[in-house]
């Protein structure tokens, strides 16, 4: 029997268990921030919390929460790796008597396997706007389009609700209910947030969540629209340097209104940079949709690159023809863009020698950035029920569907071996030439070279996200993953690439170098003594003649740093526990003799007065 209930206070939940590829994005839990308007006016009181940006552990955190807001409704938004996490929020909850609703990707394709649990009383498939609004107003789920829940034994599924045409009716996301900044790691000077300016996606990819989701619908909202709530979010972050995420699936679903939106963008003076996923298709078929969107800041993409296989592109549904993939990064890269992309590897019938491959075929297309996911069947997707009716999926925790694990069995590789290869592939793309790659392209961008500081701030923010992410997905396993990088980086191409281009072409060092002089400094990694990869640069007063990384090590450098593993031991949970201190003591050590000493001095006053130019730089752009 179901039981009408009057609901006054709501509070929304985000879990903490993202994983994978979502380490870096789906940051800002917007979804929540969607549905929060839509209770504001049939409730008293209305909270959000983030239980990733809250202290640990998250329990302590939760009990604090419900305590301190007696909420009568908690609603929880699940992705597949939350769903351990989410089924315990939701039983806190229920224990103090609280009703719970799950929502979100995962909740809609298992609404049947989350209310077998006594502590979900509600799913909301689909969208959740007007299904939560319905089922607050009423107080009762019965005839609620879009929800499902118990009654008594029986689980009763309402009819499928409608999606939302019109966007533009919907109110912008509840900024204003925000407890916390949210920056992203590799753009620390840059408040975050995200934009969406439609929703779902045309595209049938078969291990997609979308083609279930929307019905391959893409629906968007007016250009007029979205500029409103770009200059909404500009006094939101009182007018401060932002990074804005565009979450829609494929942004150029019209390429139409994204010109128009450049357009209006070009009427304002906005310090905005912008990242957008794209298919590559669109980005091949509009170079001047793609101008414009560079000129006007957003000029980071994400291209669902997938593989350079066409038999892959086929069975994945995916839809594109050979060719497109170069096209593509061509006409970004023209204007000074980043292209990136992502690459399924673990496919049912992949080789190792096709997925080794991938990294190099990235290169090849001209990626600045670049992903290597696991193949993971999410439920309700084809590709889920592809192996699903074969057999072949043997994981049954949901928690590692996370794109960094493999979960089914494949023709020919093991699933630790996929695992491996996704680190291989990871530390084969991301290797100097890529960085100073991506310094190239700013400067083709914006007509000057990056500031040295800049540049050795993203790379120690890299290092700190992929620290971060191995220690959050390669759990127990960090060592292993800090190792199979390390031995995959060495790349003669590194060398080949940097006496071409110069990194000091595209970097300003020219101070830096004048100071520093004539040297070879050569930084290795051990492993249990034995060196395992070293990094050397050669440099002049006017120039760095090459950068390479090598096995092993040379012997005739002139300044040397040296770290073994064991110095990069972290605690399993938690990357940011490594003495920092102690691994700067053991590399400064390196340097045994007077002349290595004083070449080390040179280093430190060089580096040090470099320091000391950008933070007056910052300074004085901060007063301006």
């Amino acid at each position: 029997m179901v039981v009408k209930v009057s609901f006054k206070r709501v509070l929304l939940v985000k879990p903490s268990g993202r994983h994978g590829l979502s380490f870096a994005f789906d940051i800002i839990p917007t979804g929540l921030e969607y549905i929060a308007p839509y209770l504001e006016d049939v409730v008293d009181e209305v909270n959000i919390i983030d239980l990733e940006m809250e202290p640990k552990p998250i329990q302590r955190a939760i009990i604090r929460y419900l305590d301190m807001l007696e909420p009568d409704l908690v609603g929880i938004s699940m992705s597949a790796t939350e769903h351990s996490e989410g089924l315990e929020i939701a039983e806190m909850s229920h224990k103090r008597g609280i009703a719970t609703v799950l929502g979100g990707y995962h909740p809609t394709a298992i609404p049947d396997e989350l209310l077998s649990h006594p502590q979900v009383d509600f799913v909301v498939r689909g969208e959740g706007e007007l299904a939560m609004h319905d089922l607050v107003a009423r107080g009762d789920a019965r005839g609620v389009k879009g929800v499902s829940y118990k009654d008594g034994d029986e689980i009763t599924h309402n009819l499928d609700r409608e999606l939302i045409e019109d966007l533009d009716t919907i109110p912008f996301p509840a900024r204003h209910l925000r407890r916390y900044k949210y920056y992203v790691t590799l753009k620390r000077d840059r408040e975050y947030d995200v934009l969406t300016t439609s929703r779902g996606c045309w595209g049938r990819c078969s291990f997609c969540c979308e083609p279930s989701m929307s019905k391959s619908h893409q629906r968007y909202r007016s250009p007029e629209n979205v500029m409103a709530e770009i200059l909404e979010t500009v006094e939101f972050h009182e007018g401060k340097p932002l990074s804005m995420e565009i979450t829609d699936p494929h942004f150029m679903g019209k390429p139409e209104l994204v010109e128009q939106l450049c357009d209006l963008l070009a009427q304002h003076e906005l310090d905005i940079k912008f990242i957008a996923k794209v298919r590559p298709d669109s980005m091949a078929r509009y170079p001047e949709a793609v101008r414009k969107m560079i000129a006007v800041g957003i000029d980071s993409f994400e291209m669902g690159i997938e593989s350079p296989n066409v038999r892959d592109l086929k069975s994945t549904s995916k839809g594109l023809k050979p060719g497109i993939h170069a096209k593509a990064v061509d006409n970004i890269k023209r204007w000074g863009g980043n292209p990136g992309g992502t690459f399924v590897i673990g496919l049912p019938d992949q080789t190792e020698e096709e997925i080794l491959h991938f990294p190099h075929y990235a290169k090849e297309l001209g990626l600045t950035s670049a992903a290597f996911g696991i193949a993971t069947p999410y439920p309700s997707t084809k590709f889920y029920e592809e192996l699903d009716a074969q057999g072949l999926i043997f994981e049954t925790d949901w928690n590692r569907f996370d794109e960094m694990h493999s979960v089914f069995r494949t023709q020919h590789l093991s699933s630790g071996r996929i695992e491996d290869l996704s680190t291989i592939c990871m530390a084969r793309f991301w290797t100097w030439n890529t960085f100073i790659e991506r310094a190239r392209l700013h400067l083709t961008r914006s007509g000057t070279k990056l500031p040295l500081m800049t540049f050795v701030g993203d790379r120690i923010a890299d290092l700190r996200f992929v620290a971060g992410a191995g220690v959050q997905t390669q759990e127990g396993n960090f060592q292993t993953h800090i190792l199979r990088f390390l031995e995959s980086s060495p790349d003669p191409g590194i060398k080949r690439y940097t006496e071409e281009v110069g990194m000091h072409n595209v970097i300003e060092m020219s101070r830096f170098l004048s100071l520093l002089g004539a040297q070879t400094i050569q930084l290795t990694a051990r492993n249990n003594g034995a060196p395992l990869t070293s990094w050397i640069f050669k440099t002049t007063r006017n120039g760095v003649e090459y950068v390479q990384v090598i096995n092993g090590k040379i012997d005739e450098s002139t300044i040397s740093f040296e770290l073994d593993l064991a110095d990069l031991q972290v605690d399993e949970g938690d990357s940011s526990k490594m003495n920092r201190f102690g691994v700067l003591v053991r590399l400064l050590a390196s340097n045994k003799g007077i002349r290595r000493r004083l070449n080390l001095s040179r280093l430190i006053i060089a580096a040090g007065i470099e320091f000391i130019a950008y933070l007056g730089t910052r300074n004085n752009g901060k007063k301006d």
